[in-house]
């Protein structure tokens, strides 16, 4: 069924609904009071005829106008007010208004042997088939009621609220009716209000809310949670949570150049995020993560990991310590959520994929948590699957995570995603991973371009879970916007440092820069030579801003602080912090690099 739309004078009962049904399936068809389940049933056995739409069976464009037109096609319907004839038997009820006859007189033991046979098939045990049907228990009734259905031998069965008013017990022996159809390769519609009844015997589910689709789930993948979302209507508000969440745009650097994507699932919005940070010393981290589950919980806890890397990327830290911070942190909210009043509902499994890119060195330093690996597209257009272990997913502890670190040519395309753009179950992983690789063959595309070749030879039709798509074109900082030196470790190597420094803001144009930048460089240099120890060197890097690094062998970081009037010092790195527009510390293998960062005068007019 395809745009099914139905109204009943000014109540709109349906609009667009699309329904399909396979051979052999069971589709669970969910929904509310009011959602339009049972209007939908009886379209499909022809008792109400479409305002507009298109029926289809077997390929075959239909017109339902009458139940004689569903009956004749070999769809069979069991409504839940379908009553039986109480002080009649079994046999009579099944073969009420189309008895068999031998000779012109009704043919009892045929029908008597035919029902047994029937009734077998289905596994509904009634003892007796000629006792008044009003003295069976609820589960037989409603057997026969199926049973009469399948008389006519059709190849659809519609069950509507089979299981209401029966007990637990009796329902259950129903559910496993439901089954033996399947078992028969029959093809099943089974309404119902109750989910868990649905998940039991469904294959797909389909959900109605207001008359309109909300979604099409696969049982084996949805979670009760998505389920819900689609029934109460919360999965627009976890999109636009989800999207509130997310980057609206890309920060400005030149490190890289940046085409993104992100699809929600159909099936309900999942916590796949991505993320572009600049870092200080014109680098650049790209992040992907992946959380557990769909739906608000999901959104929401994607929102407090993005917020986590942000904290923990302004610290400066390698990716296999940030993942590290970022691991404890998920066992600290897991423990948390299945504290005693909690929700319970925790995010252990969620993956994650950080990297961080140097302009300078051209060095990409990478780690990831449970994660699938990234792609490196060469500038000759070969892609392979960059070699990053994998380590845990996140809250799962015990293992540490490491980072390996890999120079990419410039003109490199780096690729990161989630699992919703490989995984599908039509298709192995390794199918999706080698698809995705051969998309990514070739020269001379745009970050945008090679997003949109992606997605159109992996993208499925009905995306079970989000995708996030990042691919990122590497760029070099030109050899003559870095300039350094190594400071041997005497103070009068000082006055050295500031004058090469002057002249090469002069050669830069930046003259107007010069003045505080000798006094940032005086004071980190001075601090360097009185409490650490070498060797010190000093870099210049001409970026979006004027970037000032001294390092050393220290690990020790100077802090801010004010000085009392008797102090003798105290006071540089204060004036460092207010000529500076931002200032830092960043540990290395050898020791630790301060920072800071000026902003570039805009270009003055050409007289």
């Amino acid at each position: 069924m395809r745009g099914i739309s139905k109204r009943f004078g000014a109540v709109q009962a349906l609009s667009a609904v699309d329904l399909e049904i396979r051979e052999g399936e069971a589709l669970g068809l969910v929904g509310g009071n009011g959602a339009g389940k049972s209007t939908l049933v009886k379209m499909v056995s022809g008792v109400h005829a479409a305002d507009s739409g298109t029926v289809e069976w077997k390929g075959r464009r239909i017109d339902l106008r009458k139940p004689l037109d569903a009956q004749r096609l070999g769809i069979a319907t069991v409504h839940q007010d379908m009553s039986l004839c109480d002080n009649l038997d079994t046999v009579e009820n099944l073969y009420l208004g189309r008895e068999l006859r031998r000779f012109g007189m009704l043919n009892e033991v045929a029908m008597e042997r035919r029902s047994r046979r029937l009734l077998e098939s289905l596994s509904v045990d009634i003892p007796s088939l000629r006792v008044p049907v009003a003295s069976l228990s609820g589960a037989q009734r409603q057997g026969v009621r199926v049973a009469r259905a399948l008389i006519g031998e059709p190849e659809l069965v519609v069950l509507d609220e089979p299981t209401r008013a029966l007990g637990p017990r009796q329902a259950a022996l129903v559910l496993e009716l439901v089954q033996r159809l399947r078992d028969q390769r029959l093809g099943v519609l089974f309404v119902s209000d109750d989910m868990d009844e649905v998940r039991a015997v469904s294959d797909r589910v389909a959900v109605l809310r207001v008359g309109r689709n909300t979604g099409f789930f696969d049982t084996k993948y949805a979670t009760q949670e998505q389920l819900d979302s689609a029934v109460t209507g919360n999965t627009a508000m976890a999109v636009s949570l989800q999207r509130s969440l997310l980057p609206h745009g890309l920060p400005e650097q030149d490190a890289l150049d940046v085409g993104y994507r992100y699809l929600p699932a159909q099936a309900g919005v999942g916590g796949d995020w991505f993320d572009v940070i600049p870092l200080p010393g014109a680098r650049v981290a790209l992040v992907v993560g992946d959380i557990v589950g769909h739906g608000m919980h999901a959104a929401a806890t994607m929102g407090r990991l993005r917020t986590a890397v942000h904290n923990f990327s302004m610290l400066d830290l390698p990716p296999d310590d940030l993942l590290a911070h970022l691991d404890d942190l998920v066992a600290r909210i897991d423990k948390d959520e299945t504290a005693p009043g909690a929700t319970g509902t925790t995010i252990s499994g969620a993956t994650c994929l950080y990297a961080i890119y140097d302009p300078v060195s051209r060095t990409c330093e990478l780690a990831r948590a449970g994660h699938l690996p990234p792609v490196l597209v060469r500038p000759d257009g070969t892609a392979e699957f960059l070699d990053v272990p994998a380590g845990p997913p996140l809250g799962l502890g015990g293992l540490p995570f490491e980072a390996v670190e890999r120079r990419l040519p410039e003109d490199s395309r780096l690729v990161l995603y989630t699992d919703g753009l490989v995984e599908d179950r039509s298709r192995d992983i390794d199918v999706g991973l080698e698809l995705l690789r051969t998309s990514l063959q070739g020269v001379g595309r745009t970050p945008d371009e090679i997003c949109d070749a992606v997605l159109a030879a992996l993208l499925p039709q009905s995306p079970k879970d989000d995708i996030a798509l990042l691919v990122a074109r590497t760029r070099a900082l030109p050899a003559d916007r870095i300039a350094g030196w190594e400071v041997p470790q005497d103070p009068a190597a000082v006055a050295e440092v500031r004058r090469g420094a002057t002249e090469q803001l002069e050669r830069w144009g930046l003259e107007d820069l010069a003045f505080t930048t000798e006094l940032i460089l005086s004071e980190l240099v001075t601090n360097a030579i009185r409490y650490a120890g070498g060797p010190i060197r000093v870099r210049l890097l001409k970026d979006r801003t004027l970037i000032c690094e001294v390092g050393d062998a220290s690990s020790t970081s100077p802090h801010l602080r004010y000085a009392a009037t008797t102090d003798e010092g105290g006071r540089g790195l204060f004036l460092v912090a207010q000529l500076a527009e931002q200032w830092g510390t960043r540990y290395t293998a050898a020791g630790k690099i301060i920072w800071t960062e000026q902003r570039i005068p805009a270009p003055r007019p050409a007289c």
